[in-house]
């Protein structure tokens, strides 16, 4: 590989990297051809992107990028997945790949700075994700209104029983 074919694989990483929000490194071992497949799909899916890279080039790609933090942690077969959305959704498709193949295995991510490790990777895809959030932020705003209506129609309801029952009395 020349060195304009290098430059241009590190350009084309750090373009990607700009505006992800995680990246996750994995090693991929013995990986068959389908199986990978299957992966990129998935991760594709999910707004992510799946990429193969030599890590000397990775390191030089992540060195002055906002994923800088894992720059050094590149060793042995490593696999990118890069994610443009929400976090929490390809921490889930690839925590679930990974517990289903058994030649993926997550080495290490970078969510905005942060260095994670595969078990906090894991926590991390426990965490509701961002249309969930928002929908149970909507729920508990619906709930407040919903409430306050109920509370005073249980008044006035009250009060509504309390002159029947002046009515009744009165009557007899």
């Amino acid at each position: 590989m020349n060195r304009n074919a290098k430059s241009a694989i590190i350009e084309r990483i750090k373009s990607r990297l700009e505006g992800s929000s995680i990246a996750i490194v994995s090693d991929f071992k013995g990986m068959p051809v389908e199986e990978m497949t299957q992966f990129r799909v998935k991760i594709r899916a999910t707004g992510g992107e799946f990429v193969v890279v030599k890590n000397t080039l990775a390191r030089i790609a992540f060195t002055g990028s906002r994923h800088d933090a894992i720059k050094d942690m590149f060793r042995e077969n490593c696999g990118l997945v890069i994610g443009r959305g929400d976090p929490i959704v390809l921490a889930k498709a690839v925590t679930d790949f990974a517990r289903t193949s058994k030649n993926l295995t997550i080495k290490h991510a970078d969510l905005e700075g942060q260095v994670l490790n595969a078990g906090q990777l894991e926590e991390l895809a426990r965490l509701p994700g961002r249309q969930e959030l928002l929908a149970m932020t909507l729920g508990t705003m619906n709930a407040v209104p919903t409430n306050f209506v109920s509370l005073f129609g249980n008044i006035i309801r009250g009060l509504l029983y309390a002159l029947k029952a002046l009515e009744e009395k009165k009557a007899a």
